[in-house]
């Protein structure tokens, strides 16, 4: 199996080496940056996971994770490692698609195992995505009307309507959101922090059991329909094939 490549990036040289020295022990390729800057420029090597220190001089971690996201449309796996562990950072970070979070200071163990599970869960995402390509659409999605359709299913992109075999359902603008987050791409599974992250943007204070509540409303107004919404445990949400449907 090809070793997985992981870069570390803090800005305490030491602190650094000692993860690096760890990771490659435990059997990663494994190479540092100590700025944002410097993490930046080795991303065009294709590594497998980011542990991302927040509190960097310069360009913080906070930001060089939004970089990523939006200038390469990278979804490497982040792990953000800093002293600053207030619920608030943490919803920060999970909000710019962290998958971890481990507060300073910590066990290198437990820092090897956290990369450890995380890579395994983005490797399962990367199988399920396969699977779900291989499979022939169900869906589908015309341009010319702007109509995304699945049975007697119809959510129009334009008027921002749901209808159920011809009856229109009533959405909030956050449910139907979420149901064309999901809707637009089938078998794809996204994190509660990601659907927040586009839902609801920078509201403040807004957990991930919201994205819950609003899903289980939302199963409820699909009614025969409510199955195509399907709980990854663990992962997130996705929309499936309904079988029947």
């Amino acid at each position: 199996m090809e070793k997985k490549r992981v870069l570390v990036v803090d800005d305490e040289e030491d602190l650094c080496e000692i993860l690096r020295f760890n990771l490659i022990n435990a059997g990663y390729i494994a190479d540092t940056a100590y700025s944002a800057e410097d993490a930046f420029s080795k991303l065009k090597n294709n590594y497998d996971l980011l542990l991302l220190d927040v509190m960097l001089g310069g360009i913080s971690g906070f930001k060089l994770a939004e970089l990523i996201r939006e200038e390469y449309r990278n979804n490497v796996p982040i792990i953000f490692i800093t002293a600053r562990d207030s619920v608030e950072d943490k919803l920060k970070g999970f909000g710019t698609g962290a998958d971890d979070y481990i507060p300073k200071p910590f066990s290198v163990k437990e820092v090897i195992a956290r990369v450890q599970a995380v890579l395994s869960r983005s490797e399962y995402r990367k199988r399920e995505h396969e699977t779900a390509s291989d499979v022939a659409p169900v869906m589908t999605h015309d341009n010319h009307s702007s109509e995304i359709v699945h049975g007697g299913m119809v959510i129009n992109t334009e008027s921002k309507l749901l209808t159920i075999d011809g009856e229109s359902v009533k959405l909030t603008k956050k449910e139907f959101e979420i149901l064309f987050m999901l809707a637009d791409e089938p078998g794809k599974i996204f994190s509660r922090s990601k659907i927040l992250d586009n839902v609801w943007k920078n509201e403040a204070y807004v957990l991930e059991r919201t994205v819950d509540v609003h899903i289980a409303r939302l199963r409820k107004k699909l009614m025969q329909y409510g199955g195509t919404i399907v709980n990854r445990s663990g992962y997130g949400y996705c929309f499936e094939y309904y079988e029947g449907h």
